[in-house]
């Protein structure tokens, strides 16, 4: 970790004069990591070769590049790339090693750190002492991130504290058909002025309608791109409620159980060489999955629907077809969604349809609105989580009366 090279008394800034140490040295709380320290100065001694594998990402490079050059005293190494923790991909980055590390990582890692120090450490200091100024004794920190994400609230909290709400109404509509009973909006939706949701409230009290027009439109619902750490954690959200702090933690343990790839990916592109057939087959060994899977690999050829964000490390998440064992209630939702979510990129699209029914009241137009799944396609594959409400509207034909049954004239506010 980054500290001072020599240790001021009091809180003098600007603090440019920085160094690398071992973190067990100036933190007490990191004293476990000088075995590690130790060991891998003793391994070192020995070894005429080295192959940095951890994480292929910036953290990560980070860390492969400090052991490298503070401890092993190396200028360069090899390295192994992999997106999982199996046994077959470990080997294959092992036959594989690129023959440098990935330096464009290591020096963006280095260059984040030393930027997090001067800009948190000086920073901090002035804060604190400012306010030890104003007799106020207590460290305020401030860093890259605290600061902007303060601003955020701040300018977010104002524009609350300012809002005025705007009044405005709406008409709905409901009506018996022969068939069942609709309920519609006025077709303007909001009215900003009161005195015109009266008249036109004054106008269809009471009226019968028409069945003005009737539309049914059927579109295509593609299926969804594969998950990137994002996408994984707000989908995580939607459907369980889960933190994304816990779904990240989550989806680390699966992965260095070698159930799924790396998760920390801004990818949703799964190439090829991954092997689609390979892990269908071994996905469908496990019982919920084999149906779903048996019926992919029946398809003519294997296409997920990648998006448009890229990784140059790793592909987007999927699950490697590891069997979980004994995973905890919490594990098996993630690992789920996970295995789904990769299902349902290969499948067909869903369709949809829509009927939208305009009905005449007194020469005013009210507009009812339903949507029905009519071919499941990925639906089936993404089970539980693909949560798409189906509205039915009655069965109508043109020209048929609407009954009035009840008319609301509804205040809200913006």
């Amino acid at each position: 970790m980054g500290r001072e090279k020599e240790k001021k008394r009091g809180m003098s800034y600007p603090v440019f004069d920085v160094e690398w140490k071992p973190t067990y040295e100036p933190t007490k709380s990191a004293a476990f990591s000088k075995k590690y320290y130790e060991t891998l100065k003793k391994l070192a001694k020995n070894a005429d070769s080295f192959v940095i594998s951890t994480d292929l990402d910036v953290e990560g490079e980070l860390i492969g590049f400090n052991i490298l050059r503070f401890i092993c005293k190396q200028k360069d190494a090899k390295r192994m790339k992999f997106s999982t923790l199996t046994k077959p991909d470990l080997v294959a980055a092992y036959e594989n090693v690129s023959p440098h590390i990935e330096w464009g990582l290591a020096h963006a890692g280095e260059t984040r750190h030393e930027l997090d120090f001067y800009w948190g450490i000086n920073l901090t200091r002035a804060l604190t002492s400012s306010i030890k100024k104003a007799g106020i004794f207590k460290i305020l920190s401030i860093g890259r991130v605290q600061g902007p994400a303060l601003q955020i609230i701040v300018q977010r909290e104002n524009e609350i504290a300012a809002f005025k709400p705007q009044p405005f109404w709406q008409i709905a509509l409901e009506g018996n058909v022969k068939k069942g009973t609709l309920t519609a909006m006025h077709e303007k939706d909001k009215f900003w002025e009161k005195k015109e949701a009266d008249a036109v409230y004054a106008k269809t009290k009471g009226k019968n309608g028409t069945i003005a027009d009737l539309k049914k439109e059927a579109f295509q619902q593609q299926p969804p791109y594969p998950f990137d750490l994002t996408t994984l954690q707000t989908e995580a959200y939607r459907c369980f409620g889960a933190p994304p702090k816990t779904t990240l933690e989550i989806a680390q343990e699966l992965y260095t159980s070698g159930l799924i790839s790396y998760p920390r990916t801004s990818s949703q592109q799964l190439p090829p060489t991954i092997g689609y057939s390979k892990t269908l087959s071994a996905l469908s060994q496990q019982e919920e999955y084999n149906e779903l899977c048996q019926r992919l690999l029946k398809k003519s050829a294997l296409k997920p629907n990648n998006g448009k964000k890229t990784d140059p490390a790793h592909p987007a998440i999927y699950p490697t077809g590891v069997k979980p064992k004994n995973l905890d209630k919490r594990s098996h939702k993630i690992y789920d969604l996970i295995v789904r979510r990769f299902l349902a990129t290969f499948a067909e699209p869903a369709t949809r349809e829509t009927m939208t029914v305009k009905i005449d009241v007194n020469g005013e137009v009210f507009v009812a609105a339903g949507t029905l799944t009519k071919v499941k396609g990925w639906h089936e594959f993404y089970g539980v989580y693909a949560k798409f409400k189906d509205e039915e509207l009655p069965q109508v034909i043109k020209d048929e009366t609407v009954t009035a049954k009840k008319l609301e004239l509804l205040s809200k506010e913006t």
